[in-house]
């Protein structure tokens, strides 16, 4: 009879067998152990830094545009038809200079109208003093009445007033023969221009703007935000976008006091002492005063957790090296830095690079030793 283990088939069947029987047995004892204490978490390997406050005085810069301190809205005095333009947009002119003119044939008209009347009312004048004279004889030889003396009289007074009249309405045809021509009433730079020829424009009606010479302003649109006790002093130093190195300084002149209802923004005046001759008209400039000084923690970005739904940041518990998450009032956002006004205390440990993988009671490994 043959030997059934000397079978190399059977062998290695047997084999498998037992392997599989080994798993068994032991899948059966790592069951029993279920409720065994769970191996301790590790360490999580972390950068840490002891936080202090310090007085800082941080600087806010904002954006704005040098005006002319003094505009004006140029505008015929007299309705008419475009027949001259003299200037554009850009164009710096000077006091007198002629800016528009309006056909002048219906103010012409008028002037020539009052001349005629002034003439008429100089004829009557001259035969009204001729009687009158007349009378004045004969009444002082008796050859006349007082009734035709008073009348004579009478007529010449309002043969003088008729020609005062007249020549009032001389006066003011000429004036308006006169503003059918537009001119600059100070030296500047024209700004705007509504008006092209051909056009009937009516009296009043703004066709230039001129920004005057002489002081300039830097005008910025400002949330209200910023005057909420944050700048210091109404000082401004200013320098051009273009070219940081033509600076100048002001001071805060006009701040409105109605917001805009569009931007939510304030408009502040800044009057710019001896502005340097880039500071041209439209030019942006950048306008930066200094903040109160305040007493803040300053942490990296990277330090700057959430619990829930408000900022946090790790701390560490110096004598069981575990860490625990702590709220904090986050005071302003700089570049590369948060500044942390409220929720730590001077001396704590904070957990500036290595937070994200964290978990509440966690043991910590500084890197680097203590900062």
């Amino acid at each position: 009879m043959t030997n059934q283990w000397s079978n190399p088939i059977r062998q290695r069947r047997c084999a498998k067998a037992l392997v599989l029987a080994t798993a068994l047995v032991g899948l059966a004892l790592n069951g029993c152990n279920d409720h065994a204490a769970p191996t301790a978490m590790r360490a999580a390997l972390v950068r840490t830094m002891i936080v202090q406050p310090r007085d800082r005085q941080a600087a806010i810069t904002l954006t704005g545009e040098v005006q002319a301190r003094f505009h004006a809205d140029l505008s015929f005095r007299v309705s008419g038809r475009v027949i001259a333009r003299a200037v554009d947009v850009g164009a710096h002119v000077n006091r007198g200079d002629v800016l528009a003119r309006l056909d002048p044939a219906e103010q012409q008209a008028d002037v020539d109208a009052a001349t005629a009347a002034v003439a008429s009312a100089q004829a009557q004048l001259r035969v009204a003093r001729a009687t009158f004279e007349r009378q004045k004889g004969l009444i002082a030889s008796g050859f006349t009445t007082r009734t035709v003396y008073d009348q004579a009289e009478e007529g010449l007074r309002t043969t003088e007033g008729v020609l005062e009249a007249a020549k009032a309405q001389l006066g003011t045809a000429r004036d308006a023969l006169g503003y059918t021509v537009l001119r600059a009433e100070a030296d500047g730079v024209i700004t705007a221009r509504s008006l092209e020829v051909g056009q009937v424009v009516p009296a009043a009606q703004p066709v230039f703007s001129l920004a005057q010479d002489g002081e300039r302003d830097a005008v910025f649109e400002v949330y209200e935000s910023v005057f909420l006790g944050q700048a210091d002093g109404r000082r401004v130093t200013l320098a051009l976008l273009s070219d940081p190195d033509v600076a100048a300084t002001g001071e805060v002149r006009e701040i409105s006091p109605v917001i805009d209802p569009k931007s939510s923004t304030i408009r502040v005046k800044v009057s710019i002492e001896n502005p340097p001759a880039q500071m041209t008209l439209g030019s942006a400039v950048a306008g930066t005063v200094k903040a109160k000084a305040q007493n803040e923690i300053a942490l990296p970005w990277s330090a700057l957790m959430a619990a829930g739904r408000k900022p946090a940041v790790w701390t560490v518990d110096p004598k069981t090296q575990t860490a625990s998450l702590k709220p904090v009032t986050v005071g302003a956002y700089e570049a590369g830095q948060v500044l942390i006004k409220a929720g730590l205390d001077p001396g704590e440990r904070v957990v500036v690079d290595g937070g994200k993988l964290l978990s509440l009671g966690q043991s910590v490994t500084e890197e680097g030793g203590r900062s």
